[in-house]
């Protein structure tokens, strides 16, 4: 008798505490939750910096920021009346799943949290995307559990829809594909360089889907200088004018404003260092990343709100993306050899370039060819005579550098790789003209808005 009542009696408390929880939970208001602009731009810079500790290359890097940003910014553009869908402007993209109605969400937040998905399955180190994404979530839940639950499941289903196409692009193929074969026959072809003597990097990148551009060989440059080691002829005027400048910037040592542009712009990711039997890389941002942290800059100096910034990184990011691939259709198209190896061979064995040269061969130069595609489509959004400061090498030790223009900042970046010893004056030249040509081009082709670009809020 007396268990019975002991259990009865622990009955009514139970459902008592179980009716307090239920009163309290009621009266508990759910909070409305912002997401900003800084919150965008903290979760790319999460991941450059994880693209930066697992290496990848300067394409493979342009296609991680890329279809992250796509993702985003169909979920905004779905919600926004002044931003145009993608879908039938971009190769093969379909249009995103439709949110339930019943199931109120927060567009932005779906957007970033789509963003986050996306560029977790196009890297190495996903518990370092995880952790930061972890940290966004623990604090939506408590605010707002419905909003954030119901947001998290429509991101997740788009980040699945765009995974779906981002699969499609031929990537996984390239992984397969022979390495490039190096023609020890013709002195006019590249050569691996000193002091890894690597493979060349992502030689069947041309075979990657564009994204706006018809196709990889749209806007082929015109050849580069016929190889001739003739002294009246173009190419060796070139590679002189390579050496020459190399030797006056270095005699002039730490005061050589030639040599800080180059190393400014460097961003090389394979940089090799040497220390007694030990070879190390030193790891830095690619040429792309750096063009996306100037979309930063210039965001934030207009203080854009979430979709603008979106729309800023996603028509920039897909320009950079096309401008790889396209740079890169040439590059092993002419397989022009580079001056570091030209030079130690007819004039000057001993020497050395300012910059390390990277793993590839030299004709464009995908800085100018990057630079001038990212140039290009800033200016259509921000403006042409947009100044702004640079500080996105100061992490890599670096001082800010000003600029007057996006168009300013391309030439000195094109002019940096002959500064640098790496490229000769026809790959820089030619190399920011076939950028802006192709950046000119997607600005034309894309109709993002309503007023074709906006003038930043």
């Amino acid at each position: 008798m007396y268990n019975l009542e002991k259990r009865v009696k622990m009955k009514l408390y139970l459902r008592l505490c179980a009716l307090f929880a239920v009163v309290i939970s009621c009266n508990k208001k759910e909070e409305p939750i912002v997401i900003t602009s800084q919150d965008l731009h903290g979760s790319i810079h999460k991941v450059t910096e994880v693209m930066i500790h697992d290496i990848f290359s300067p394409p493979v890097a342009s296609r991680i920021f890329a279809y992250p940003n796509i993702a985003a910014y169909e979920i905004v553009a779905l919600n926004n009346s002044g931003y145009k869908s993608l879908v039938g402007q971009v190769t093969d993209l379909t249009p995103i799943p439709v949110p339930a109605k019943d199931k109120p969400i927060n567009y932005q937040m779906a957007a970033l949290i789509a963003h986050m998905e996306i560029s977790k399955r196009l890297i190495f180190s996903e518990d370092r995307i995880e952790a930061h994404r972890d940290s966004l979530y623990a604090n939506w839940q408590a605010k707002n559990l419905t909003l954030f639950k119901n947001s998290e499941e429509y991101g997740l289903a788009v980040a699945k829809h765009i995974g779906n196409w981002l699969d499609k692009d031929n990537y996984k193929q390239t992984r397969t594909m022979p390495k490039f074969t190096i023609n020890t026959d013709d002195n006019s072809r590249w050569q691996p360089t000193p002091p890894a003597y690597m493979d060349g990097i992502e030689p069947h990148w041309s075979k990657i889907r564009p994204f706006v551009i018809d196709s990889a060989n749209q806007f082929v440059p015109v050849p580069p200088p016929a190889f001739s080691m003739d002294k009246e002829s173009d190419f060796y005027r070139e590679v002189k004018e390579v050496y020459d400048i190399s030797r006056e910037i270095t005699a002039k040592g730490d005061s050589s404003e030639e040599i800080a542009i180059a190393k400014f712009w460097d961003c090389n990711p394979y940089v090799s260092v040497t220390r007694g039997h030990l070879m190390f890389a030193t790891k830095k941002i690619t040429p792309g990343a750096h063009w996306i942290g100037i979309t930063k800059i210039a965001c934030e100096k207009t203080n854009s709100d979430f979709d603008k910034t979106i729309f800023a990184y996603t028509k920039t990011s897909m320009a950079i993306a096309d401008a790889f691939i396209s740079c890169w259709d040439e590059k092993y198209r002419s397989n022009l050899i580079r001056p570091e190896t030209v030079i130690n061979q007819y004039i000057d064995e001993n020497w050395a370039p300012v910059l390390q040269t990277p793993p590839f061969p030299e004709y464009t130069s995908g800085h100018s060819v990057v630079s001038g595609a990212a140039a290009t489509v800033l200016t259509s959004i921000f403006g042409d005579n947009f100044a702004f400061d640079d500080d996105t090498e100061v992490p890599f030790g670096l001082p800010v550098r000003g600029f007057t223009s996006f168009n300013q900042a391309a030439d000195e970046a094109a002019i940096s790789r002959m500064y640098g010893g790496i490229h000769y004056r026809a790959a820089v030249e030619v190399g920011v003209g076939q950028g802006r040509n192709l950046g000119t081009f997607i600005v034309d082709k894309l109709e993002m808005n309503g007023n074709k670009e906006l003038v930043s809020k």
